[in-house]
């Protein structure tokens, strides 16, 4: 499967890449903040929902590690996030923006086990691309109903 590429721009973008990174995992330690460059950089192990979502069945599943960032991030706050505990592992849920004075805002990436990061932007600006070949995985995240 061909590796992803996406930008966003606006919400509805946002809402897209929030759709291709839902249950991605990453260590607290894969979070680089640098504010004098106003970007915030995150290596994720993507869960790869097109190839799931295609309506084959498959006996494994597949991951690949990708970078996103966010650019244009005047600050970041974190919620029940410790960055002494790099090694902690982080399960995106949701990324999703809230609208500020336009076009700037908040962009919001939810964990499981009420974690989250809160980013106030100039305006969405954000991006992500998968770095290298996927490997199998037998889980499949499920979410309740």
């Amino acid at each position: 499967m061909d590796t992803l590429k996406l930008i966003a721009l606006d919400e509805e973008d946002l809402q897209i890449l929030s759709a291709h990174l839902q249950d991605s995992v990453l260590k607290i330690g894969d979070i680089d903040y640098l504010p004098a460059e106003k970007r915030l950089v995150l290596g994720v192990n993507r869960f790869v929902w097109e190839q799931a979502a295609n309506g084959k069945r498959h006996r494994s599943f597949e991951r690949r590690r990708t970078a996103l960032h966010f650019a244009r991030v005047n600050s970041l706050k974190a919620t029940g996030i410790d960055r002494q505990f790099k090694d902690d592992v982080l399960s995106l849920l949701s990324i999703r923006f809230i609208l500020g004075d336009a076009p700037s805002g908040v962009i919001e990436l939810t964990f499981a086990a009420n974690k989250a990061l809160r980013l106030e932007v100039e305006a969405i600006e954000a991006q992500f691309a998968d770095l290298g070949p996927a490997w199998d995985t037998e889980f499949k995240p499920e979410h309740d109903a």
